[in-house]
């Protein structure tokens, strides 16, 4: 198994692959409960990480948003036409 997360920061796409392998060992069944509730809790904070990681992307694509002159403008990213 994998190297329980460190307090650096880590990419969207390494906490994800994380997450994976740690479901994947939970799901297995073969782990002690103790271990069973040090990995959940791991988890939930790369869940918490990969969440604040997407907010702030969020946020970025809403400040880069432009207007048909090329003018800077704030846009909900939902407003954001496809």
């Amino acid at each position: 198994m994998a190297q329980k997360s460190e307090n650096k920061p880590q990419s969207l796409e390494s906490a994800m692959q994380r997450i994976s392998e740690i479901v994947a060992s939970m799901e297995d069944g073969s782990l002690p409960l103790e271990k069973l509730l040090d990995c959940y809790e791991e988890g939930l904070g790369l869940v918490k990480s990969c969440q604040e990681k997407l907010d702030t992307a969020e946020q970025r694509i809403q400040l880069i948003a432009r207007d048909a002159r090329g003018n800077a403008s704030l846009k909900p990213f939902d407003d954001v036409e496809e």
